[in-house]
Parts: C-alpha cells; sequence; structure tokens
C-alpha cells in the first residue's frame, strides 16, 4: 500500500507492508545517501508483518521530488513530524514503532518521545562523521526514553558497535547488536562470514526479538 502524504515541504510517501494481524507499526525512515530500498529496511518491510508488525518506510519528500542531496537535519525533522497523524491513523491505537537508517535513525531519535514512541530502532546509527570521533551524536541517541536497539556494523566509519557500546555505558534502555563484518550500509565483505542474506536474516530478528519483548 502507497500513501502519498502531503507536507510544507512537499509531499512525502508511506510504503506500507501490513501485518494480516498487526500488534504494532513501525515507522522507518531512510538515509541521507539512499532510499527504502536499503537491505536492512527492505528486508524488515519483507519478515516484520510475519510477526505481527506491519512495516510503514517513509521516503522524505527531498527524496520523492528526485533530488540526490538531503537537506539539513532539522528540515527533515519537520516533514517526519507532518507525516505523523497519516501514521497515526494508520496506527489506529496500536503502538507506535519509530526508527531508520542512519539520517532517518537521527530523526526518530530526536522526535520519539513527542510522538509517543512506545519503543525506537536504529539501524546504522551514525555516532559522528567517518574519521572524527570528537563530534559524537551521543547526544541524539540518548533523548529517547522509550526503548532503544541499535543495530550497528563492526565495520562501520560512521561508529562501530563498539563504539556505541562504550559511549552509551551502563545505560540499560538502549540494546546494542553488532552486526559482524558489517559497515556503514550493512554490506559484508565476500571473505565475510555473513552473507548479505544473512545480514537480512539477523537483523529482522534481532528487531523481532526486542520488539517482542518491548511490546509482550
Amino acid at each position: 500500500m502507497i500513501i502519498d502524504v502531503p507536507t510544507s515541504l512537499g509531499s512525502g510517501r508511506l510504503t506500507v507492508s501490513e501485518a494480516a494481524q498487526p500488534r504494532a507499526v513501525v515507522w522507518l525512515g531512510h538515509g541521507a545517501g539512499g532510499g527504502i530500498g536499503a537491505l536492512d529496511l527492505t528486508a524488515l518491510a519483507d519478515h516484520l508483518p510475519e510477526h505481527g508488525f506491519t512495516v510503514a518506510r517513509y521516503e522524505q519528500p527531498w527524496r520523492v521530488a528526485g533530488k540526490k542531496l538531503a537537506p539539513r537535519p532539522a528540515t527533515l525533522d519537520i516533514a517526519w513530524r507532518e507525516t505523523a497523524n497519516a501514521v497515526a491513523e494508520l496506527a489506529d491505537g496500536l503502538p507506535l514503532v519509530v526508527g531508520g537508517r542512519s539520517a532517518g535513525a537521527r530523526v526518530a531519535c530526536r522526535t520519539a518521545d513527542d510522538l509517543g514512541a512506545a519503543a525506537v530502532m536504529c539501524l546504522a546509527f551514525p555516532l559522528h562523521p567517518p574519521g572524527k570521533p570528537e563530534k559524537t551524536r551521543l547526544d541524539e541517541l540518548l533523548l529517547p526514553s522509550a526503548p532503544t536497539v541499535v543495530l550497528q556494523g563492526d565495520r562501520d566509519t560512521f561508529g562501530t558497535a563498539s563504539d556505541v557500546e562504550r559511549e552509551i555505558g551502563s545505560r540499560d534502555s538502549i540494546r546494542v547488536v553488532p552486526i559482524p563484518g558489517a559497515d556503514h550500509s550493512m554490506k559484508v565483505l565476500a571473505s565475510s562470514p555473513l552473507k548479505a542474506q544473512d545480514v537480512a536474516a539477523l537483523v529482522t530478528a534481532s528487531v523481532a526479538d526486542f520488539l517482542e519483548g518491548v511490546l509482550a
């Protein structure tokens, strides 16, 4: 199901993969360098409905308009927030989980509490720009009061799984799931013990397990 959502920045788009008997809606945003066809986002949309979770992947207006460069973070938040009513109608009272990959994960973290999210899911959270660990974005990751899961590759130049674990310290509200051999795009080397399908399966199983625990 495709839902076009007008915003003050242009039309955004929700691509919805419905569960037969949904228990929650998982609303996911894409990164600054790609769209909703990313490996991890696609895997979640394909398989989470089998676990009772409807998945709504959101394309920001800049992406729908065919532009190649994402606008500033605050602009991404505007379109996301203005789409919240459409997602609430889709959820129809069910718990809402927000998340996304990279820049989309940052948006979800910054807005989760205001939108009443029951949980937050971050794929490849960009902890810092590549090569600049001093410019940390830890403050954004710590914003949500809801339980949060971070799925992070151990070759991610924006911060590895170990980096995220070290930065968050003993905070038990955030679960970190390392993705062995994966980079920021969740891609693995030919020599990696995990292949692309294994990464997709690990991401889906880890998210489903997290949501089962949160929503039990």
